[in-house]
């Protein structure tokens, strides 16, 4: 069965006290509003506001150092993740309904359920 998949989302990690400034330096930096302060109500998620067809920007709130990572999306999570595996991916964590992946370059990446509907024109079919 077909599966489908799409760069999602560009994730600024932020190892910080407080996302509230850092959240203002992007959304001054790239001029994007701010689309969400506290995207969970927990205060680790922030989302700057981007046109349909670019990728979503999130700050997150985390515990290692500061780094970019990207989240692919995809309408079946088990088949991506799969179909990464064969390209040399590995799996390092499930966190709730998505992977956190690792890359053969060591870079760490999520596949996500969808994000946003409609997909859009950049969907790629996995066969």
């Amino acid at each position: 069965m077909a599966h489908h998949s799409r760069l999602s989302t560009l994730v600024l990690d932020c190892r910080v006290d407080d996302l509230a400034p850092h959240v203002a330096f992007w959304s001054a930096a790239l001029s994007k509003a701010v689309a969400s302060a506290d995207e969970d109500g927990d205060g680790r998620y922030a989302r700057l506001a981007t046109a349909a067809d670019e990728p979503v920007l999130l700050l997150q709130k985390v515990d290692h150092d500061s780094r970019i990572h990207l989240d692919i999306e995809a309408d079946d999570v088990e088949a991506e993740v799969a179909r990464l595996e064969k390209l040399g991916a590995r799996r390092i964590e499930k966190r709730h309904a998505w992977w956190v992946m690792e890359a053969p370059s060591g870079h760490r990446f999520c596949v996500v359920r969808p994000q946003r509907t409609p997909p859009g024109p950049h969907l790629n079919r996995w066969d």
